[in-house]
C-alpha cells in the first residue's frame, strides 16, 4: 500500500458518492414514451439531480414538479424544482406537497407519472393528516430524532400523520401509470422506508405508529394522537386497486456505493471486506464493535489479514443526551476512536453520502491513531466530548472533519476502517 490512508479514505468515500450520482442511474431505467402526458414529481436530497438528469435524457415533453433540501436545487427547464427544510419540515414543503397532490389529479389511464425519491423526501413532504398541525409534525420529529428510534420507526409514525405518505400521493396518480426511481438511504432498501413510501403500500399500521410512541415516549398533541386512535390515517395496503399502475425501481442503493469503495481499496493494494450495508443500532456502540473487529484484525490478522479495510453501511442512530454538535457518524467514529486509544496502523472515515451529518453541513469526520493524543494536547478530553454528542466539535477542532458541501444523492452512511500492516504504511 502506497496511498497516504487520508488520501486513500477520501477517495473511497468519494466513489461511494460517485457511484449513487443520478446521471450515472437514471437513464438504464427510463420508461417507454406514454401515449398521453408525462408528470414528474418527486422529494429528496438527491430529486433536482434526478429531475435534471431526466430532463437530459428523456426524449418526449414532460412536466412536473420535485422539492428538495435548501441548498441543493440545480437548474432544471421543464421541471419545477422547490426547495424546503430538512430534517425538520417547514411551511415551503408542505405547500410543494399540497401542490404535488393537486398536480397529479385528474390524470388519464393513458398518462404516465415518473416518481424520483430519495432520501430526505420524508421531511421534504410534510403534509399533516386531519387534524394534525405542520407545528405538530415538526415537534414529533425533533422528539422522533432525539429518540433513538430507527429510521423505519420514524417512517412509520410519519406514514400515519400524514396526508401524502403511505402510497397516498400514488392513489392520488390513479388511473395514470406511475414509475417510481428510488435512491435508497435506508437499511434493507424497502420502498416503503424511502421517504415514509408517498407512492408504495404500507403494510405497518396506525396501531403501531401508537406503540412506537409508546416506546419512545413521545408526546403527541391531541389531533395527531386522535388521527392514530381513530384509525383514520391508515395508509394505503397492498391490493388496493390504485396501485395496480405502480412499478417501482432501486436505481441506486448502500450496496452499491460500498462495491464502488471496494474497487479503490483493491486497486490501491488494499482487500476489501463488507461487513453490511444495513448496519443499524446506537452510533456509539455500532463503534464500539467495529473497533473490537479492527482491533482483531490487527493482533491476530482474523476475520482477515491486513492491509484491508472494513466497509459498512446503513443508518445508525443516536440518544441525544448532551448539548454539543452532534451527528451520527461523528458520534461513532468518537466512539471508535476511544475503543481504539490510540492502536497504531488503524484509520477510519465516516460520513453521511448527502453530505450532512446530523443538522451540520459536515459530511463526517476521519480518525488516525494520533486522535486521542491531539485531542488531549489541545486540552479536549474525547470520553467528554462523547459524552456531550459534540463529535462536530470535537473533530473541528482537530481539523479532521470531512466538508464536501451537498452531493446532491444519498445512499445513507458510509463506513470504512483501514488496517494497515504498521504505523508507517
Amino acid at each position: 500500500m502506497h496511498t497516504a490512508p487520508r488520501d486513500l479514505l477520501t477517495a473511497m468515500f468519494t466513489a461511494a458518492v460517485n457511484a449513487a450520482q443520478p446521471e450515472h442511474c437514471i437513464p438504464r431505467f427510463l420508461p417507454e414514451l406514454p401515449r398521453g402526458r408525462t408528470l414528474v414529481i418527486g422529494a429528496g436530497k438527491a430529486s433536482a439531480a434526478m429531475a435534471q438528469a431526466l430532463e437530459r435524457h428523456w426524449p418526449g415533453p414532460l412536466s412536473g414538479l420535485v422539492v428538495t433540501r435548501y441548498g441543493y436545487a440545480v437548474p432544471c427547464e421543464r421541471i419545477e424544482i422547490v426547495e424546503a427544510a430538512h430534517p425538520v419540515p417547514d411551511a415551503a414543503g408542505r405547500e410543494a406537497a399540497a401542490r404535488m397532490l393537486e398536480l397529479v389529479r385528474g390524470l388519464s389511464a393513458d398518462d404516465l407519472v415518473i416518481c424520483l425519491i430519495s432520501g430526505g423526501g420524508s421531511a421534504l413532504l410534510p403534509l399533516p393528516g386531519g387534524g394534525v398541525t405542520l407545528e405538530d409534525k415538526q415537534a414529533i420529529n425533533r422528539a422522533l430524532l432525539k429518540s433513538g428510534a430507527t429510521i423505519s420507526e420514524m417512517n412509520c409514525v410519519r406514514r400515519h400523520l400524514s396526508a401524502i405518505k403511505g402510497g397516498r400521493l400514488a392513489a392520488a396518480c390513479h388511473p395514470a401509470r406511475v414509475v417510481n426511481l428510488l435512491i435508497s438511504d435506508v437499511p434493507g432498501d424497502n420502498p416503503m422506508d424511502i421517504a415514509s413510501g408517498p407512492t408504495v403500500a404500507d403494510p405497518t399500521s396506525c396501531a403501531g405508529a401508537l406503540e412506537i410512541v409508546r416506546r419512545y415516549g413521545i408526546a403527541l398533541p391531541a389531533g395527531a394522537r386522535a388521527l392514530l386512535e381513530s384509525g383514520a390515517g391508515e395508509t394505503v395496503k397492498s391490493g388496493d386497486p390504485r396501485l395496480a399502475g405502480v412499478s417501482t425501481h432501486l436505481i441506486a442503493t448502500p450496496q452499491m456505493a460500498l462495491e464502488a469503495a471496494a474497487d479503490v481499496a483493491r486497486t490501491a493494494g488494499v482487500t476489501p471486506l463488507l461487513l453490511g450495508d444495513s448496519i443499524e443500532g446506537e452510533a456509539r456502540d455500532v463503534g464500539k464493535v467495529m473497533a473490537a473487529i479492527a482491533l482483531q484484525v490487527k493482533r491476530h490478522g482474523q476475520p482477515i489479514a491486513a492491509p484491508c479495510v472494513l466497509l459498512s453501511g446503513g443508518e445508525t442512530t443516536v440518544t441525544v443526551r448532551g448539548n454539543g454538535r452532534g451527528g451520527r457518524n461523528v458520534e461513532f467514529l468518537l466512539s471508535l476512536a476511544v475503543a481504539l486509544d490510540g492502536a497504531s496502523g488503524i484509520h477510519a472515515v465516516a460520513g453521511d453520502t448527502d453530505g450532512v451529518d446530523g443538522l451540520e453541513e459536515i459530511a463526517g469526520a476521519l480518525v488516525f491513531p494520533d486522535t486521542l493524543e491531539r485531542a488531549w494536547a489541545g486540552g479536549i478530553r474525547p470520553r467528554d466530548s462523547l459524552d456531550n454528542n459534540d463529535g462536530h466539535g470535537f473533530f473541528e477542532a482537530l481539523g479532521d472533519s470531512l466538508i464536501t458541501g451537498p452531493t446532491l444523492t444519498n445512499v445513507n452512511d458510509f463506513r470504512a476502517i483501514l488496517v494497515t500492516r504498521s504505523a508507517g504504511e
